[in-house]
């Protein structure tokens, strides 16, 4: 029906008719009356009334619609040159023109009858047969051409009619025909670009650099194809004005006739038209192209990133495999060596990570339309670099005490097997004199000189130097060591006594011996006892007197702290419990700042847009906004400094935290008893949009920056108005650590419940930012129940109905879609990214289809393919398969839909 329609008014050409054109029974010469009129002439011509009137309709048709509307609305003059006919040809030929002419007239002359006999038959018919014509205008009878020129000039007329008019029914006909073929080429190039150009803007982005780059190239051959097809049809264009002008253009003094000065303008206009199409086209074409470019450029960014993620994460393992701190100085030299290998290992991929961040930098300055996706990834990247610095420097410092450790216990060993040895030196009877006696002492006392050399005032400050180190095998040798300065200490104690009193009196000869040292005692260490402090003290003043080195010392105390039960009692546990009170510590001090920015915000800014000496610098836009801008900011403040929460009674969750700093494991509960408290973050987030998009707007008014001054922020009200989506997101990070190191203690349950209800929180926050994205729903999302779940997937439809060529489309091409799961209702979206006044892309989803949840099935493993499953609608009359990006989300995704469904079941029953 479309096809015959289009027949049907479709106007005609000359290349319809071109054979009825050729007989020239009627031509348009391109002659004016004097008010300009078009004129239309039939010459003679012997079978004219043999011409079929379809024929005949068809070229009066065609000619009338050539000139322009304003020619036309004049009305047509016709010269019928009927000189060498019969009366009978003049009759005839009136009344076909009478009954079948579709334009206006306005005069109608006829040349009659040149003959006497004819003319007089003529003039007797004319006279009688006038109103027959049924002709409103009127029918002037001339009798030659001379008459003729009296109406209509010269100049007007072809030269068959005695004018000067230069005409050629040949050079007319291909005139008319290029020129509609001209204008069927220009329609056609625009429909083609307009089918082009819907074909890009419906094409969805491949998700691989091999796609994206096929997609580019195919899309710039099609491009250049039709940039070819534009050319062709713009020289034609100007071929076709050339012949047109061509008599101009040969002489001088040749005038283009009305109809031929339309035939320009017509062509000139199509000229244009084809410019403007073919500009509209180029700049729809440059943006397509760059996003297309950007495309490529950010899949090659993520292939790269996931490389370079994968090496440094591998190093991250290798580096975290070095647990080792060594037992010796051999040791701890030879994992310094490793070390140090590893970090040269790792200068490739941390300048590979370092030169993709600033390439994805580069990116972002470039306004790239997927800012959103390579900000994390660089901010990843670099995180990983610092890690990894940061991890190596700590590796070195821990090593480097190792090392100093390990050579301070060699000192000490070797100083007690020096002293041993200088003792086993001395023999026994060179000291009987007083003389040999006074001799041994001077070297026994300038030998403990050398143990002052090794020694700190504090102990303690010794403890904190090697605390991190201090291993069971460490501190198990660093203990026999000690043992053996002791005893050591010990030898030279009964040495000095020995020989004090050799000196002090002659005694009587003995006989000599081979010389010995004094055995080590064989006993286990005295029992240390804690003293008060006032005899620690001593006790400790004491033990440098007596020379015991730096390493005896220290360790000797934290031995002391370990056996009275007051130090740490294991490594491990030492360490877990400091981090726990750091982390408190860290969640308080960060707390109070978050609290005072707060204040800072509502008291620096919100507040002043009531100030009246301030009204005259908040620009329009702004008036009436404050709970747009700054959302539920005051509620959140008063949560945290002075809230009176859900049961009346009243809350102050920095107070609250601040009473876990004596016991941490009140921590979990603060947060498991304020979690409703806590949705006041959801509204806060929900607002956000709103509120950015206020900010982009008036952000650069002096009003904020003369509040900014008053101030002394560094940093503009943006900046702290995004200080509470980062403070909900902090509070589960904190948790995981302080979790760490609470594993198989007490308290470790509420932690992971606490843990859970803040992942939940941040799930419900992050969930309803992008439920408020939904466009094009009709009805109310929040009839639809709570939003269970939300994500985007790949999905292929098959309808029990439809066409199979449908059918095979969906098996093979799936749509990208984002999909929300709510306890009534499953929609179908598609993810939009739209421009916000020149800066990032904000998403939204745009709706499609919806599945009521209480009329769908649900089958979990599709042949092929363990990422997707099927969901299946009214008895499996249109079913959707459905393709994670992961086997977990769709683990997850089938948990939380048969969830619904069994939920439903029950209650049923």
């Amino acid at each position: 029906t479309d096809e015959i329609m289009q027949q049907e008014i479709r106007p005609l050409v000359a290349v319809d008719i071109i054979e009825q054109l050729h007989r020239q029974f009627a031509i348009l010469s391109g002659g004016r009356g004097k008010d300009g009129a078009p004129i239309i002439t039939f010459p003679e011509f012997a079978g004219f009334s043999d011409i079929p009137d379809e024929d005949f309709l068809n070229v009066v048709t065609y000619l009338t619609s050539i000139p322009s509307l304003e020619a036309a609305s004049i009305g047509f003059i016709i010269i019928i040159d009927r000189r060498r006919d019969k009366w009978s040809a003049v009759k005839a030929s009136l009344t076909r023109i009478a009954g079948a002419f579709p334009g206006n007239l306005q005069l109608v002359f006829v040349l009659r009858p040149s003959r006497f006999i004819q003319r007089t038959i003529a003039d007797i018919g004319i006279k009688l047969y006038r109103d027959d014509f049924k002709m409103k205008v009127p029918i002037i009878m001339l009798n030659s051409v001379s008459d003729l020129h009296g109406y209509i000039d010269k100049s007007q007329l072809t030269r068959e009619l005695g004018g000067t008019l230069e005409y050629g029914h040949s050079q007319w006909i291909h005139h008319r025909t290029a020129i509609e073929n001209f204008a069927m080429t220009v329609k056609t190039t625009a429909q083609m670009l307009q089918t082009f150009g819907t074909d890009l803007a419906e094409t969805e982005l491949p998700n691989d650099v091999q796609c994206t780059e096929e997609l580019l190239s195919a899309h710039s051959d099609h491009h250049g194809k039709l940039k070819d097809e534009l050319k062709l049809a713009v020289k034609q264009g100007a071929t076709l004005l050339t012949c047109i002008r061509e008599p101009v253009t040969r002489s001088a003094n040749s005038r283009l006739s009305p109809d031929e000065l339309e035939n320009v303008a017509t062509v000139e206009r199509l000229l244009a038209q084809l410019d403007e199409t073919e500009k509209a086209f180029d700049q729809f074409w440059t943006k397509h192209h760059l996003k297309l470019e950007q495309c490529l450029q950010l899949r090659h960014f993520e292939h790269d990133f996931r490389e370079v993620k994968l090496t440094l994460d591998n190093l991250m393992e290798t580096q975290a495999g070095f647990a080792d701190i060594g037992d010796s100085v051999t040791r701890v030299e030879n994992l310094l060596r490793e070390q140090k290998h590893l970090e040269e290992k790792g200068q490739e991929p941390l300048e590979k990570a370092q030169s993709l961040a600033l390439h994805g930098e580069q990116l972002i300055q470039n306004n790239h339309y997927a800012v959103d996706s390579i900000r994390p990834k660089c901010v990843e990247l670099r995180r990983i670099c610092d890690d990894f610095t940061n991890e190596t420097k700590k590796k070195y410092d821990i090593l480097g005490k190792s090392l100093e450790l390990h050579k301070q216990l060699d000192k000490a060993s070797q100083w007690c097997e020096a002293g041993i040895y200088l003792l086993a030196s001395q023999a026994v009877d060179k000291c009987q004199s007083q003389e040999g006696a006074e001799t041994a002492l001077v070297e026994i006392e300038k030998f403990l000189v050398t143990a002052k050399e090794h020694q700190l005032s504090n102990p303690k400050e010794f403890y904190n130097q090697f605390d991190m180190i201090l291993t069971p095998e460490i501190k198990a040798n660093a203990q026999r060591i000690v043992q053996k300065l002791e005893d050591v200490q010990e030898m030279f104690d009964k040495r000095q006594v020995s020989l004090k009193k050799l000196a002090a009196k002659q005694t009587r000869p003995v006989q000599p011996v081979a010389p010995h040292p004094e055995s080590s005692p064989k006993r286990a260490s005295p029992k240390i006892t804690r003293p008060a402090a006032v005899g620690r003290m001593s006790y400790s003043e004491n033990l440098r007197k007596r020379g015991i080195l730096l390493v005896s010392v220290t360790i000797i105390s934290c031995f002391e702290d370990l056996s009275s039960g007051s130090g740490p009692q294991s490594p491990k546990c030492c360490k877990d419990s400091k981090n726990k009170i750091h982390i408190i510590n860290e969640l308080i001090e960060t707390e109070r700042v978050y609290v005072e920015e707060l204040q800072s915000i509502i008291e620096g800014y919100a507040s002043e847009m009531d100030n009246p000496n301030l009204v005259h610098l908040i620009p329009s836009a702004l008036q009436n906004k404050k709970e747009i801008l700054f959302g539920n900011l005051p509620e959140i403040y008063d949560f945290h400094n002075r809230h009176v929460g859900t049961g009346g009674c009243p809350v102050i969750f920095l107070k609250e935290i601040e009473n876990c700093i004596e016991n941490p494991e009140l921590l979990a509960r603060c947060f498991l008893k304020r979690k409703e408290d806590l949705q006041i973050y959801e509204k806060y987030c929900q607002n956000k949009p709103r509120s950015e998009a206020l900010w982009r707007q008036c952000g650069d008014s002096f009003f904020f920056q003369e509040c900014q001054r008053k101030l002394d922020h560094k940093l503009s009200l943006d900046a702290y108005l995004l200080k509470p989506v980062q403070r909900i997101t902090k509070y589960q990070l904190l948790l995981k650590e302080m979790l760490k190191c609470s594993k198989n203690s007490e308290g470790t349950a509420e932690l992971e419940e606490a843990l859970a209800t803040m992942l939940d929180i941040i799930k419900s926050v992050n969930d309803s930012m992008h439920q408020i994205a939904i466009t094009g729903y009709e009805g109310d999302v929040s009839e639809l129940g709570k939003l269970l779940m939300q994500g985007s997937f790949n999905v292929w439809t098959d309808h029990k109905k439809g066409h199979n060529k449908v059918k095979d489309l969906a098996r093979f091409k799936p749509m990208q879609r984002h999909l929300f799961l709510y306890t009534k209702m499953l929609l179908f979206c598609k993810k939009r990214e739209e421009n916000t006044d020149g800066h990032e892309k904000s998403a939204s989803y745009s709706f499609k289809n919806s599945l009521k949840m209480s009329t769908v099935g649900i089958t979990e493993n599709v042949k092929g393919d363990n990422k997707k499953f099927e969901i299946w609608y009214n008895g499996r009359e249109e079913v959707y398969i459905i393709q994670a990006s992961s086997v977990e989300l769709k683990n997850t995704w089938i948990s939380e839909i048969r969830k619904v469904l069994t939920g439903q079941l029950e209650a049923c029953r």
